[in-house]
């Protein structure tokens, strides 16, 4: 099972890490990334993710983002199984993070 990240984490972790690699996947569909979105995340929808997984680097820390966390957590465990070591979902999602950080990010 995938680590959680609160929201608060994450904001420190992106200011700490702005000159090493840390991706922001976001599993979320097209219209929600659309809607709202952390600065620099990337979008692969959850059932576009086994497709696209070479897309990715498994080497690479990696936060998975969705709306509430439930999507993210299953992207993070299925990039788990597949060899990836650096990966944490974002508890709460784009909802924790648009309550908790970055009041900006419209709620949905």
């Amino acid at each position: 099972m995938a680590k959680q990240i609160t929201a608060k984490e994450l904001k420190d972790k992106i200011i700490d890490a702005q000159n090493s690699k840390l991706l922001l996947l976001d599993v979320r569909e097209p219209f929600e990334f659309d809607i709202a979105r952390i600065e620099s995340s990337v979008l692969i929808p959850l059932d576009q993710l086994q497709q696209r997984i070479n897309e990715l680097d498994a080497q690479q820390e990696i936060v998975v983002i969705c709306h509430h966390g439930i999507r993210s957590q299953q992207a993070s465990n299925y990039l788990l199984y597949k060899g990836f070591t650096k990966v944490l979902n974002l508890a709460g999602g784009i909802d924790a993070w648009s309550c908790e950080c970055d009041f900006e990010v419209p709620r949905y």
